[in-house]
């Protein structure tokens, strides 16, 4: 009898699991989305947000190759603190916490060759 109840267990521990996953998987694509929108407004003035071509800044990296120049993940910092390097036109900007994170989860969706396409 307690073989059961040890496989119930474990099954029930793999389910929720798998539910924490999914809703954090949800809770990053929502902070990607918003991240989007951020640079959107932003960025896309200046840099590539498309999955070819090139940014209309020559001096603007395509945000889907950020990946090649910088670990995104490092570039939280410098959207806290204010980009203050970069091709010759780039404003300052100085973004939230929360906007941070939003960014940064947008740019790990579409570095070209390592994620999933945007939605």
């Amino acid at each position: 009898m307690a073989r059961p109840v040890l496989i119930l267990a474990a099954l029930l521990g793999g389910a929720l699991i798998a539910a924490q996953a999914s809703a954090q998987d949800a809770a990053t694509d929502a902070s990607a989305d918003r991240g989007r929108d951020l640079v959107l407004k932003h960025c896309s003035r200046c840099h590539s947000l498309a999955a070819t071509g090139p940014s209309s800044e020559p001096s603007a990296p395509p945000f889907r190759d950020l990946h090649k120049r910088y670990p995104v993940e490092n570039l939280g910092e410098a959207l806290a603190e204010g980009i203050l390097v970069g091709h010759p036109q780039m404003p300052e900007f100085r973004f939230g916490p929360d906007d941070v994170t939003a960014v940064i989860d947008y740019l790990n969706r579409i570095q070209s060759g390592t994620a999933k396409p945007n939605p």
